[in-house]
């Protein structure tokens, strides 16, 4: 009898983790199913109601229309650069940040970095605009690069304190001992172990420098805007066109999304890792 209570909460258990993940989730797959299914009909099936969800038949023509009125394949070099360019250095500068802080213990340090992370990208916009238009750089891809390290770095280095501080002592330690340098045992010792935090950092820094928007629309030229700033063009000049504006929406997500569909076991290999080190 005890034995059938248990079953029946466990069974229940589940039903109501299962349905809880359900309800979280159903918005979110609801309006992205909701503007795939715009961006395969027509204007006629768009405007329709009451509303067609299933196109018969499907069209690409929103997205040929996007790449062939906007330029979005320029476009998409531009963001590739930007934010390959932008997680790159930021790995190069945040990864050995990171495990200096995090071996010197420097709790200071560690809550400025995390004052960084939180604070609006948009306070940080007046003074470096105003230092690139001084410098002649604006509506260049530099500046949109440098600008958002301020997005990726402190992404990066805040990860990797995390996965740094839970790594075992002893065996930076045996290193030490055995002759290496810090440096070496950074190198050969701790980032091997820390690969899980480097994939979730990366990835983390990669979607937010792939979807900011307030620095390229300010600091970008026509010839170097980003994804995120053509759909606002999409919103601005064809404004009742729902179908090539969910297309150019799928053009900017569909690259993240991707992203995360081929790396979740990676990502979720990091941050239980993390979460286990880091209790």
């Amino acid at each position: 009898m005890t034995l059938n209570r248990h079953k029946l909460r466990k069974f229940a258990g589940r039903i109501g983790l299962y349905a809880s993940v359900l309800t979280l989730v159903s918005p979110a797959a609801f309006v992205f199913l909701w503007m795939l299914s715009l961006s395969l009909k027509n204007e006629v099936d768009n405007m329709a109601f009451p509303p067609v969800f299933i196109p018969a038949p499907p069209t690409l023509a929103n997205f040929v229309k996007v790449f062939a009125d906007n330029d979005f394949l320029r476009y998409t070099i531009n963001s590739c650069i930007v934010s390959f360019g932008a997680t790159g250095v930021a790995l190069l500068v945040g990864v050995p940040a990171g495990y200096g802080v995090a071996k010197a213990k420097a709790t200071r340090a560690a809550m400025l970095i995390l004052i960084a992370r939180v604070t609006p990208g948009l306070s940080y916009l007046i003074p470096l605009f105003l230092l690139f238009q001084w410098l002649g750089m604006i509506g260049s891809l530099t500046p949109l690069v440098i600008t958002h390290l301020v997005l990726t770095v402190p992404i990066v280095v805040w990860v990797m304190i995390g996965f740094f501080e839970g790594l075992p002592g002893e065996i930076e330690e045996a290193a030490l001992v055995d002759g290496a340098t810090i440096w070496q045992a950074f190198r050969y010792v701790a980032l091997p172990l820390a690969r899980p935090g480097i994939t979730v950092a990366t990835i983390l820094a990669f979607i937010f420098s792939w979807n900011n928007f307030i620095f390229g629309i300010v600091l970008a030229g026509r010839e170097t805007r980003t994804l995120p700033v053509a759909v606002y063009n999409v919103l601005t000049f064809e404004q009742v066109s729902w179908g090539p504006l969910a297309a150019a929406a799928l053009v900017v997500t569909g690259p993240v999304l991707i992203l995360t569909l081929l790396m979740q076991k990676e990502i979720v290999a990091g941050l239980t890792a993390g979460g286990v080190k880091g209790g």
